[in-house]
């Protein structure tokens, strides 16, 4: 899936987790297409919508063209996994372990870079309230039907965990921002009101994302103890419906503790490859994993690694 994910190990500083940060960035196979290699792909304005700016035009079509190539290619899978790609304990333990304990981007003087690091796991204890959030150029029928979609990924999500995740309509503390490209590129003042100890380098990031990057999460962890309190995930409104699902799932889980990608996760929506567009069985039993009572937040891989072993072996048992 186009993912990546920041969790940063010394303070955090909401980097990407809050305060002390954990910053998960979802970029397109970690590439930019030449419009010139993708398929054409018919693009229709929402006729309910305000008429969008030349730019956010631009990237409607190159995103349209991009989920038509994908999905040409046998891509953006929506079964979940299947027979084509098994999986036993030991590789559902190590995905874990490269999604959990790791982060793709580093602090570099006054910049983020993609850089992978060592990270302690994150999740949160208190309930996770999702709260949607349009930018104006999202029509009320577009509206509908990503809540109807974030809806159901919550539901997902609070069945994998055991933990409380849902979607409210006030009082969030996990926010999705669903913006335009000019929207997007102004929300600095917005991200420093939900999330207040956001740096410039990392309000920097989401501003300036490239087409590379589907979309961005931002997890803070304020006592720098692995316990994650608030979370703003920034999806692109220009999105078609298959890559726009991939990053509800995607962001929403990443915001949950899940912060890395790694290339031999399959089957997985935690890999840069764009093959899964949903979550898949091996992502439910890593999250029933990362919300496993035996695992606390703040532990570090080593001290982790027999707890996660034997909750990978279990976990497959039944399905070797």
């Amino acid at each position: 899936m186009p993912g990546t994910a920041f969790l940063p190990n010394v303070p955090l500083r909401f980097g990407l987790v809050l305060g002390l940060g954990l910053l998960a960035l979802l970029p397109a196979c970690d590439r930019i297409y030449d419009l010139r290699t993708l398929p054409d792909a018919e693009v229709v304005p929402d006729p309910e919508a305000p008429p969008p700016t030349e730019d956010s035009l631009a990237m409607m079509e190159y995103f349209a063209a991009v989920e038509v190539g994908q999905k040409s290619r046998g891509l953006l899978r929506l079964d979940g996994g299947g027979p084509d790609t098994p999986y036993d304990d030991r590789q559902l333990a190590q995905t874990f372990r490269a999604t959990a304990f790791a982060r793709e981007f580093t602090d570099q003087g006054s910049k983020l870079v993609r850089k992978e690091g060592t990270s302690r796991l994150h999740r949160w204890e208190d309930p996770v309230l999702i709260q949607a959030r349009f930018g104006a150029s999202v029509s009320e029928r577009q509206r509908g039907d990503d809540r109807a979609a974030i809806q159901r990924t919550a539901d997902r999500l609070a069945s994998a965990t055991g933990h409380p995740v849902r979607l409210v309509d006030g009082g969030g503390n996990f926010h999705v921002l669903v913006l335009s490209e000019d929207e997007r590129r102004a929300i600095g003042p917005t991200l420093l009101r939900l999330l207040p100890d956001i740096r410039p380098q990392e309000i920097e990031v989401v501003e300036n994302l490239d087409r590379a990057t589907y979309c961005v999460v931002i997890a803070s962890d304020p006592r720098n103890d692995g316990v994650l309190t608030r979370a703003v995930a920034v999806v692109r409104a220009e999105l078609p419906p298959v890559l726009r699902l991939s990053c509800f799932h995607e962001e929403i889980a990443q915001g949950l503790g899940l912060a890395n990608d790694s290339q031999s996760a399959r089957p997985s929506i935690f890999n840069d490859n764009d093959e899964f567009a949903r979550l898949t069985t091996m992502d439910e039993k890593m999250l029933k994993m990362l919300y496993d009572l035996r695992l606390t937040p703040g532990m570090d891989a080593e001290s982790a690694a027999p707890i996660v072993n034997s909750l990978a072996r279990s976990l497959t048992a039944s399905t070797l």
